[in-house]
């Protein structure tokens, strides 16, 4: 009994954001049949995030099965004074982000599709550039790649073996 509560605890926490819901059309020999695909990112403002896709007959079936679906692909990101670590460039296909850390006060300076992402995340300050593709499932899978790789100087630290001073000393 106590686990199921615990489970509905942190699945509850997750805030979902949908980014784009897209109509598609198949034509066929009785006519067209319209479907709805939703991408959704949902995170906890903490740190962790996942995006999903959903298709369904239905918007709201749609977006539903794609929060199912972020929720699959969680992954942890260091959030460090509200703001990332270090600089990173992300790559999916055509869609190229770029990734800065900001000083107390910027706010989140992305367009679209990032600016879902980096706000589930919980990053308060960040300055970000999409080139390339807009695309808005290339840009979330190129956020979600770049954010991936980031590291903080404790998790560095502890893979070389070394105390955080030799990290930022040399």
């Amino acid at each position: 009994m106590t686990q199921n509560v615990r489970q509905e605890n942190t699945e509850s926490q997750f805030k979902e954001r949908v980014v784009k819901v897209n109509r598609v059309t198949k034509v066929t020999k009785g006519g067209r049949t319209f479907t709805f695909a939703a991408i959704v990112v949902v995170g906890d403002e903490n740190g962790r995030v996942g995006y999903g896709l959903g298709k369904a007959k239905e918007v709201q079936a749609a977006v539903s099965k794609g929060i199912e679906d972020a929720k699959k692909n969680i992954i942890t990101v260091p959030v460090i004074n509200g703001t990332l670590p270090h600089e990173q460039y992300g790559k999916y296909c055509g869609a190229y982000v770029y990734i800065q850390p900001a000083t107390p006060g910027t706010g989140v300076i992305a367009g679209g599709a990032m600016r879902a992402v980096l706000e589930s995340v919980g990053v308060k300050n960040v300055l970000a550039k999409s080139k390339g593709s807009s695309n808005p499932h290339s840009v979330v899978k190129a956020t979600f790649a770049a954010l991936s790789q980031m590291r903080d100087a404790k998790t560095i630290a502890k893979m070389r073996g070394v105390s955080l001073d030799v990290v930022f000393n040399g």
